[in-house]
């Protein structure tokens, strides 16, 4: 399902925020969690395959749940956004970062509890990779049907195509926008680690929720919030 939608100034900011809460979330995984993707599932799923090949540091269990989890994240966002047909298109997103945010400070209360090195306890461990999977595939589904072009959030091959591949007369179309999205999850993933490093695990995913839900506020303020979005 697409979603039809108005002009507006500050949706491609929200969605270059929430880009930076990848970089973020990114980090507290593949660092703090035992190398694993819940916001990039292409890298999980080669995680996955190193797995099932036997290499050395990697699992397969944390790689398939971080799947399974973002898959109903991303089934719940499609629920979500039927629910809010015709309604305005800033409540549906403000569900969602509200929910999305709920997810990653839940995550962030466990963390607390999680040796790093150790990567225990398990449990622990392993509800902080459904929560975020969960979360980010909630919000990957909903700005899929947002449909911006070159601002997907989460995946960047695309985009840096774009960057080179459009070159026409030494000009590409939309070069800031996707520069933009190279940026902030290149900024979300160097902040989360030295986060991180720093403070623990716990940090780069509080921030991460503060982000989407400062950002979607922020968005509120925009005329197109207000107007109803249609299937």
């Amino acid at each position: 399902m697409s979603i039809t939608l108005p002009k507006s100034r500050l949706l491609p900011c929200l969605l270059l925020s929430l880009s930076a809460t990848t970089g973020l979330v990114d980090a507290a995984s593949v660092l703090g969690l035992g190398k694993v993707f819940t916001a990039n599932m292409t890298g999980n799923v080669v995680f996955l395959g190193f797995a099932a090949a036997g290499a050395p540091g990697f699992k397969v269990v944390p790689s398939v749940l971080a799947l399974a989890a973002f898959m109903v994240g991303a089934w719940g966002a499609g629920h979500l956004a039927r629910a809010h047909v015709e309604r305005p298109l800033g409540r549906w997103l403000m569900w969602a970062a509200a929910i999305e945010t709920g997810l990653l400070w839940i995550a962030a209360l466990i963390a607390l509890e999680i040796d790093v090195v150790a990567q225990a306890p398990t449990t622990g461990v392993m509800s902080v990779i459904a929560l975020t999977g969960f979360a980010m595939g909630l919000r990957n589904a909903t700005v899929r049907q947002l449909k911006v072009p070159d601002l997907t959030t989460t995946v960047l091959t695309l985009t840096i195509t774009g960057i080179a591949a459009d070159q026409v007369a030494g000009r590409s179309p939309n070069f800031l926008r996707r520069f933009g999205a190279v940026l902030s999850i290149f900024a979300g993933a160097a902040v989360g680690a030295l986060l991180l490093i720093h403070g623990g695990l716990a940090l780069p995913l509080a921030l991460a929720g503060a982000v989407v839900l400062g950002a979607t506020v922020a968005f509120l303020r925009d005329p197109a919030a207000a107007v109803p979005h249609k299937a």
